[in-house]
């Protein structure tokens, strides 16, 4: 959001209350709390009539920084909070200085330094060197006539610094220039919305910076002004980390400790998934043909998805098998089963006017409701459709029951579709913020649905495959990319959200193969199960059309077959990847950037990546099948050839469907 009108202006309608100067400083026994009027002092007078922002610095764990700004702290706080881990990384031992000039505090290796008197200008350091500041005009209570109240802060960006994270964003991967908001939309893989919004990002000046609100965050990165990062949320109120690296890893690893770490996946979730697709007509005759025929052709296939139309139109969801088409589903899915195949099926948070279930949600108090009391209703997906509330327990309980149930007919896990079209002015039972529960919601849904699984299957046997996320969403896994077109451009967009996601703390991704929307044609189809068989998770699945190999051409049959075998070929090393997203928070696919920070090259790149921590992947984003990509230094080996590289240099080849650069920098991968 910006509040200036160029350099030297505001905005009309904006009324900004800056920190002039830190005027007092005191210690609070572990903490450093710092006052910061409008206007320096000259004498008693001023005092009167004369804003005063609070700042108050503290630790959660050794080289994390937590840096709270208030105006008025009379405010109800009617939550809700993002779950932070308690005594999830090393306890910090923090040092509070203060004398005439400067307080400081330190925790660990990272400290801040706060002049006093003088003017608003503060120092953030990690490992004696300078990471970021505030300076002038950079912290503020600011009053928009038509928006509100806001507190806002800004951090200096150094010469050659780049911005990464703040969740799976489809645009350029280095976030300068962007004006970003966290604000979980349904918008396709082709626009700035995103589905899964986190309020973290991390430069490659060596730490990360965690907004720790759920609402609405609006960034301007290096766009209001081109040398800070300005972030603001509405209200009186603003809390955030600063954490130091000062290797993108590490400061991965602080992140998520911080806020939670993905739950360690099962086996089968790692091989290859096929769904029945959306709108296309599927009974249990074509799921079988569907599943024969990759038998048949000898692709091993691991789970098989039934999407919405498992449950008849217009009751959606009823957790009800629609009987037309599926008159015995619990033989089907025993037979299904009987191949070693995994089942997942279709589910949202919302319950159509016709379902069965809906007169009991409404009755139990189990949806979101309007300010006068009414079921909170709409006809955007399925008609007359309520929202389940997830802050009443009774509510979770009633909707995961219904689950188990499937899971006792043979389901062993859940697509967790939807849940970011949530209104911001719905009456919670929990009484919440309805603007900080609009991205909390996806926390809480997914959270259900994955304990539920949990208890039922045990830690290690849980999965859900999810679309919608904010922060400490990563712990509930997998996640997958969304709704994208069927072109190679769409292709690059949905790499950008994964790399963009794994830099924003979650470690597991997938994306629909060929595209959501749209035919693929031949050759894209091929790139892109080259690139879907070689990413964490991997999922066959449309819109309109279905996407079993063979309906695009037996050529793409034989593409899937060989990348899926290779993939279970690498499936111990991508085990232990997954092992290290589980206990790090490192993700399994990684921008180049995070294995290789110190490579000014790496810190660009987002048309490759890294799967784990020693095998490169190029994908082919065109039919002629030329890429060109960067290896990094050292000795590689080409996995498909058995060819060894040099690295250090860009590199132009041509490949055909059944290759793509896939270079493994230690031997035995396979």
């Amino acid at each position: 959001m910006k509040f200036t009108n160029g350099y030297w202006l505001m905005k009309e309608g904006v009324e900004p209350h800056f920190a002039a100067c830190a005027l007092e400083a005191e210690q609070n026994g572990d903490e450093l709390v710092v006052y910061a009027p409008e206007r320096h002092i000259r004498h008693r007078g001023d005092t009167l009539s004369n804003q005063l922002l609070t700042v108050r610095y503290s630790s959660p764990m050794e080289n994390v920084i937590r840096v709270r700004i208030s105006h008025f702290e009379g405010g109800v706080d009617r939550g809700p909070h993002f779950e932070l881990i308690q005594n999830g990384g090393k306890a910090a031992s923090v040092s509070v200085k203060i004398n005439e000039k400067e307080a400081s505090f330190k925790s660990g290796d990272l400290s801040v330094a706060v002049e006093l008197e003088k003017g608003w200008n503060n120092v953030f350091s990690g490992g004696g060197k300078v990471l970021t500041k505030n300076q002038s005009k950079s912290t503020a209570y600011m009053i928009d006539r038509d928006e509100g109240s806001f507190v806002k802060e800004e951090l200096a960006l150094s010469v050659g610094e780049l911005v990464y994270g703040l969740g799976e964003r489809f645009g350029p991967l280095i976030k300068n220039g962007q004006n970003v908001d966290i604000w979980n939309a349904d918008g396709g893989t082709a626009s700035e919305q995103a589905y899964k919004n986190i309020p973290f990002y991390m430069t490659n000046r060596g730490y990360g910076i965690f907004i720790n609100d759920p609402g609405k965050v609006s960034l301007e990165i290096g766009s209001e002004k081109t040398s800070r990062v300005q972030f603001c949320v509405n209200g009186e109120i603003l809390e955030y980390f600063i954490i130091y690296g000062p290797q993108p890893k590490t400061i991965l690893e602080r992140y998520t400790a911080l806020t939670g770490r993905p739950a360690l996946l099962p086996q089968w979730s790692y091989g290859l998934w096929l769904s029945t697709s959306f709108t296309t007509s599927y009974d249990e005759e074509t799921v079988m043909s569907f599943i024969n025929g990759m038998e048949e052709r000898n692709i091993p296939l691991s789970v098989f998805h039934f999407d919405c139309f498992w449950m008849k139109g217009f009751n959606w969801c009823d957790f009800t098998w629609d009987k037309k088409t599926f008159p015995d589903p619990a033989g089907l899915l025993s037979r299904i089963k009987a191949k070693g195949i995994k089942i997942s099926v279709w589910i949202n948070p919302y319950i159509a006017q016709r379902s069965a279930l809906f007169h009991e949600g409404k009755q139990g108090g189990y949806f979101l409701k309007r300010p006068n009391g009414d079921v909170y209703q709409t006809d955007q997906w399925q008609a007359g459709m309520a929202i389940v509330d997830f802050t009443n327990p009774a509510a979770a309980k009633w909707y995961t029951g219904h689950l188990e149930k499937l899971l006792d007919m043979g389901v062993d896990c859940f697509k967790t579709d939807f849940g970011e079209r949530i209104p911001a002015d719905a009456v919670y039972f929990d009484n919440g913020d309805p603007m900080r529960h609009h991205n909390f919601y996806s926390f809480l849904f997914n959270k259900a649905v994955f304990e539920m699984l949990e208890k039922k299957r045990g830690n290690t046997e849980a999965c859900v495959f999810a679309r919608s996320a904010t922060a400490g969403g990563q712990r509930f896994p997998l996640h997958w990319g969304g709704d994208c077109e069927s072109t190679f451009e769409a292709m690059a967009e949905t790499l950008r959200g994964g790399l963009s996601l794994g830099l924003s703390g979650f470690g597991f991704w997938s994306h629909d193969i060929g595209g959501f929307e749209g035919l693929p044609n031949a050759a894209l189809f091929k790139r892109w199960l080259a690139f879907g068989l070689l990413s964490s998770h991997s999922r066959l699945h449309g819109s309109t059309s279905s996407r079993v190999p063979w309906s695009v051409d037996e050529e793409s049959a034989d593409v899937c077959r060989f990348f899926t075998e290779l993939k279970n070929r690498l499936l111990p090393y991508i085990l232990q990847s997954g092992r290290e997203a589980h206990e790090k928070g490192i993700p399994v696919l990684r921008a180049m950037f995070l294995e290789f920070p110190d490579d000014p090259a790496c810190i660009y790149l987002d048309q490759q990546y890294m799967l784990g921590p020693d095998l490169l992947v190029a994908p082919v984003f065109s039919e002629d099948g030329e890429v060109t990509y960067y290896l990094p230094e050292g000795e590689w080996t080409q996995v498909i050839t058995g060819e060894k590289i040099k690295g250090g240099s860009w590199r132009t080849e041509k490949h055909g469907f059944l290759s793509l650069p896939l270079l493994a920098r230690v031997e035995g991968l396979l």
